[in-house]
Formats: structure tokens, C-alpha cells, sequence
């Protein structure tokens, strides 16, 4: 029961930390809408189920073990997080914010984006590797290690889905692309930020 209260807890602290998931939901849906800012939070959990994969296969405590790898797999999510940094900091400002007249993200392209912000991102690595090496038993069943796993990415997807819906209302929304170049620049500042952060980290 302790080792359940405990992984719920953190996967709670987890997930409501800002980060580039969160960065990354909250211009999707005011920039493109409801639907695509919901089918990117569907990515971000989907993301989350990588690493549960991996780390129940048992590359997680070759992971924790192993410096160098460990070290690139930082090294690749960081450039990820800097790549889609400037890309957002330089993303024009004069979009159509008729959403009737369709996206110019599309559903499969958000859930990509999302899916790859997650799968990519040092921090969810870090959350996951961290919680199944150190607070999940070795007797743990794979049972219970798999219903973890869905936990982590249900919760994810359960936050963020509340994240699309807050960011793509209309009026919040419309307000926000009237600073759009300001927001841009400051989320892409932000995911920047991240990723040189964690990239430099020791």
C-alpha cells in the first residue's frame, strides 16, 4: 500500500510540473484548437509508455548504471527540447485563427508532436527510470509494474486533456494570439532553457 501511495504521489508532483509537455499542450490548443491540443496531450501519454517499456525490459537500471548512456540519451532529448525551442520562438505571428478553416497542425501531427516531446524528454526519463529503480520493489509483480505504468500515462493524459480544454477556450484563446510573437518567443525561451539546462547538467 506504501510503495502504491508513493508512486501515485510522484507521479502527481510529476506531472503537474511545468516542463516542455506542458509548454508544448498550452500553444497546441490556443494556436490550433480543442481537438489537436487534446490529440498532443493523447501524445504526451502515449510518450510516457516508452519509458515505462524500456524500464520494466530492464534498460532502466542499465540507465541508472551506466553514465555514458545515460549521458547520451540526456544529450539527445536536450537538443529535442532546443530544436523545438527555436522553432517556436520563431514561429511567425499572423496565423488565421478561423479554426473552421482547419488547422495548420493536423491530429496525427499533434499527436507526434506530443508523442515525441515525451519520449524525448530528459525529465519523464528521469521521473520513470527514478520511480520503478527506487521506490517500486524488486518483488513488485509485472502485474502491478504494468498497471504503474498505465497510471503514469493515464494521469499525464488526464492533466494535460485538462490543460487542452483550459488553453483552447475561446475567449482565453483569442486573447492569447493577440500576444501570440510575445507568447512564441517566451515558451520557445522557456523550452530553450530546458534544454541547455538539462544538456549542461551534471
Amino acid at each position: 500500500m506504501t510503495e502504491l501511495v508513493a508512486v501515485a504521489v510522484i507521479t502527481v508532483l510529476a506531472v503537474i510540473s511545468p516542463g516542455a509537455d506542458f509548454a508544448m499542450v498550452v500553444r497546441n490548443s490556443y494556436l490550433h484548437g480543442r481537438t489537436t491540443g487534446l490529440m498532443a496531450a493523447a501524445g504526451v501519454a502515449a510518450g510516457v509508455l516508452v519509458h515505462v517499456t524500456y524500464t520494466m525490459l530492464g534498460v532502466g537500471l542499465l540507465i541508472a548504471s551506466s553514465t555514458a548512456l545515460f549521458t547520451a540519451l540526456k544529450l539527445v532529448g536536450a537538443a529535442y527540447l532546443v530544436y523545438i525551442g527555436v522553432r517556436t520562438f520563431l514561429a511567425r505571428g499572423d496565423v488565421d485563427v478561423d479554426l473552421g478553416s482547419g488547422p495548420e497542425l493536423t491530429r496525427s501531427g499533434a499527436l507526434r508532436t506530443g508523442f515525441l516531446t515525451n519520449a524525448l524528454n530528459p525529465k519523464t526519463t528521469l521521473f520513470v527510470v527514478s520511480t520503478f529503480t527506487q521506490v517500486v520493489g524488486p518483488g513488485t509483480g509485472l502485474w502491478r509494474q504494468a498497471g504503474y505504468g498505465l497510471f503514469m500515462s493515464a494521469a499525464h493524459f488526464g492533466w494535460f486533456a485538462l490543460v487542452a480544454l483550459f488553453f483552447s477556450n475561446v475567449r482565453l484563446r483569442t486573447g492569447m494570439l493577440r500576444w501570440q510573437k510575445a507568447l512564441n518567443r517566451g515558451i520557445g525561451s522557456v523550452l530553450v532553457g530546458l534544454g541547455v539546462t538539462l544538456g549542461l547538467a551534471r
